[in-house]
């Protein structure tokens, strides 16, 4: 396996090549105002540590901040529609009820409920109104809506109603994009359809990125298949990615993990990514994030979908530091940091300065500028930091039994040597671009979280592990190579027919591997 990785941060993007388990070159280059050019350079960079010649290469994997930014920051986001099969029962909250104001008005447009769905058995409760669904295919297509995304009630049981709604929208529209609820959520129906909702508000923006990406390669001269990387810590095609563009938030955090526990080889561990403007800390079980099991809020947006289980505060080597009022961050000075931080030559007291000041690193263009801050300066500043670090890292831990901690980031030396209830404080070779290592080692993955009625469980358990397989080998994976890593089985005695709730993920390499 020879992979180049790509992450791409709110500060740095890095950039690594892997051969098998040895990082044989690693770059980290400010991120760009247009991300693109960022890339472009990084790969650029990498290239000349390796004498202009990568060789041949099995994939390019790149990870990034761009569409849960989008969303935070309320841009880029596409004029949507929203239809949903449920009436006459589903009607109370309309789609967007519980959405920030703000960014509903940004994405909102037509609203359409029709009648359909089924009962939690999986039992129809009405008959789809297909008349219904082609008139709104002709509402969306005359107010100029080319995304939307479609919600049935019950559908993670059976996608019925979804799969027929969507032909008849594309009967009227071929072209449109549409978000299947059923593909991405579980079966809460606000926050599945709000996973819908926002997938399908970023699928523009997800196609001129990947094309953006794709280009990026061809600048560099780079021919490789290319792929983006999910918040599972595994991978899919780039074209899967435009699909399904939310399954890239929280990628780069899961990115660090990733890296994290390849570099130390350990799979049971905490991590602290110390970036440029937030630190995320997570829990490595078996070698991935720990899996969220409650609602994640992106943007505001409460959501229920795969997401991994991490803790982000406003602590980075961008942080800055302010003397009068005695607080380290939230606010950075993100990609500026090359050139805002004293030790760059810059006139802004960042976490980095403190660091250099303190002799816990030797970065930076005019070292010697730290010079001039006051003793009691860095002691509190460095205080506060670390207690910042302690707080969250107790609170992400879920036992008393102390675990190693990986400390990995371009800010890793904020980290402090001991921690309360950590064992040890490990400093990994190329920890600095762990986020990068860990999107080059990445598997393609295929998940199914669904609930079977009258089957018994080892049928039910095989057609899980089917619709897996065949959603890992849709995402790229070599289908002689997939293995299961994750299965459970939860029976639903408060529902008829044997139900049960099955969740099975499978892992394989990538077909050019």
């Amino acid at each position: 396996m020879r992979r180049i990785g790509v992450d791409v941060g709110g500060t740095n993007t890095d950039a690594v090549l892997v051969d098998t388990n040895r990082v044989l070159a690693a770059v980290k280059k400010p991120t760009s105002e247009d991300v693109t050019s960022g890339i472009v350079s990084a790969l650029t960079a990498l290239l000349d540590e390796l004498e202009g010649e990568a060789g041949q290469l099995d994939a390019v994997v790149i990870g990034t901040t761009h569409f849960t930014n989008a969303v935070v920051q309320r841009r880029d986001l596409e004029h949507i529609g929203a239809l949903r099969i449920g009436l006459p029962s589903g009607a109370a909250l309309p789609p967007f009820a519980d959405w920030p104001r703000d960014l509903a008005d940004h994405v909102r447009g037509s609203v359409i409920m029709v009648e359909g769905g089924h009962e939690y058995d999986g039992r129809p409760f009405m008959p789809l109104n297909e008349s219904d669904i082609r008139q709104a295919a002709k509402r969306f297509r005359d107010e100029g809506i080319d995304s939307v995304a479609i919600v049935a009630v019950f559908s993670p049981l059976t996608s019925e109603c979804e799969e027929r709604a969507a032909e008849i929208l594309r009967e009227v529209s071929p072209d449109i994009k549409l978000t299947l609820s059923h593909n991405l959520g579980r079966v809460g129906l606000l926050e599945r359809e709000n996973a819908a909702l926002l997938n399908a508000s970023l699928r523009r923006l997800a196609q001129s990125t990947t094309l953006a990406f794709t280009e990026a390669l061809g600048t560099s001269g780079i021919e490789a298949p290319l792929y983006m990387t999910q918040n599972d810590g595994t991978v899919m095609r780039a074209d899967q990615a435009e699909a399904f563009p939310v399954y890239s938030f929280s990628s780069g955090p899961t990115n660090s993990m990733r890296g994290a526990a390849h570099l130390s080889g350990l799979s049971d561990a905490m991590v602290v990514d110390v970036g440029g403007t937030t630190t995320d800390i997570g829990h490595l079980k078996a070698g991935f994030p720990r899996e969220a099991n409650t609602v994640v809020e992106i943007g505001g947006v409460r959501t229920l979908f795969r997401m991994p289980d991490l803790l982000s505060i406003g602590l980075g080597g961008g942080s800055l530091v302010d003397t009068e009022h005695h607080t380290v961050g939230p606010v950075s000075v993100g990609y500026g940091l090359t050139s805002e931080a004293l030790v760059f030559g810059g006139n802004q007291l960042t976490a980095t300065d403190v660091g250099v000041a303190a002799g816990l690193s030797q970065i930076g263009s005019s070292p010697a500028s730290t010079d001039s801050i006051d003793e009691p300066v860095i002691s509190w500043a460095m205080d506060r930091i670390h207690e910042m670090i302690e707080t969250n890292v107790d609170r992400m831990k879920v036992d008393a039994i102390p675990l190693p901690l990986l400390a990995v980031g371009g800010g890793a030396f904020l980290v402090p040597d001991s921690i309360p209830g950590i064992s040890e404080v490990i400093r990994l070779e190329h920890g600095s671009v762990a986020n990068a290592v860990g999107a080059a080692i990445a598997q393609v993955s295929g998940e199914v979280d669904q609930v079977f009625s009258g089957l018994g469980r080892e049928e039910a358990l095989e057609r899980a592990s089917g619709i897996a397989r065949d959603r890992a080998i849709a995402a790229g994976a070599d289908r002689e190579h997939l293995r299961v890593v994750d299965l459970e089985d939860l029976p639903l005695a408060y529902l008829p027919g044997d139900a049960r709730r099955v969740r099975v993920k499978v892992v394989g390499e990538t077909v050019s591997s």
